[in-house]
């Protein structure tokens, strides 16, 4: 499950995602767009305006593994500009969606100019090696069945006292989230709803259920 931050974290975030959203340009990328690729040049920090990404690995057979799945309010990029080293991983959007770019020039100046941010950027990626690390173990040490109730809880958000996925990944992007094939977390999910544990709204969000 998601770890709950402190009202002063979630305010020094806010704060970290306003002022670089003021310095850089907004781009529009349509659905599938591929926005950066695994070894590309250290450019560009990225802020999600709107929509959804994937942050992925792929090998030449076309196989692929999902790292993260990201959305309005998050941002990535920010340790290639800071280690001067190629992309560590490829990017493609799930939906239309905008992005705030900005530059390593423009980065570096901001953070010159508000240091206070440093600590704001240093507890995202603590944020992103804890949950690199909870994948790492849920891989080695989790069935397929627990891999896909860890990756449910991990996109889902508290939303009036229930947990809720507001965008419905499709079986596909879980399987590449877990490692599984999509026919294996067909049946998985199904099995959840079976069992009360995953139910669907009117608006096909995916709502986790307490232990019945």
């Amino acid at each position: 499950m998601n770890s709950i931050q402190t009202a002063p974290a979630l305010e020094q975030e806010g704060n970290f995602f306003e002022i670089l959203e003021g310095i850089g340009k907004k781009r529009f990328y349509p659905k599938n767009a591929i926005i950066l690729n695994e070894g590309d040049p250290s450019s560009f920090l990225y802020l999600i305006n709107s929509g959804r990404i994937k942050v992925y690995l792929s090998d030449e057979q076309g196989h692929e593994i999902v790292l993260n799945i990201m959305e309005e309010g998050e941002y990535f990029g920010e340790m290639a500009l800071m280690d001067n080293r190629a992309r560590s991983a490829s990017v493609m959007t799930l939906e239309n969606s905008q992005l705030t770019l900005i530059s390593k020039e423009d980065f570096d100046k901001c953070l010159s100019d508000h240091p206070e941010l440093i600590s704001s950027l240093i507890l995202g990626l603590i944020g992103k090696i804890r949950n690199a690390n909870k994948k790492i173990g849920s891989l080695a040490l989790m069935d397929v069945y627990g891999r896909v109730a860890s990756a449910l809880l991990q996109l889902a958000r508290e939303h009036q006292g229930r947990l809720v996925i507001e965008k419905k990944p499709t079986h596909q992007e879980i399987a590449n989230l877990v490692g599984a094939s999509r026919e294996m977390v067909s049946r998985i999910m199904h099995y959840l709803a079976e069992g009360g544990y995953i139910s669907y709204d009117e608006k096909k969000r995916i709502i986790l259920n307490e232990r019945p």
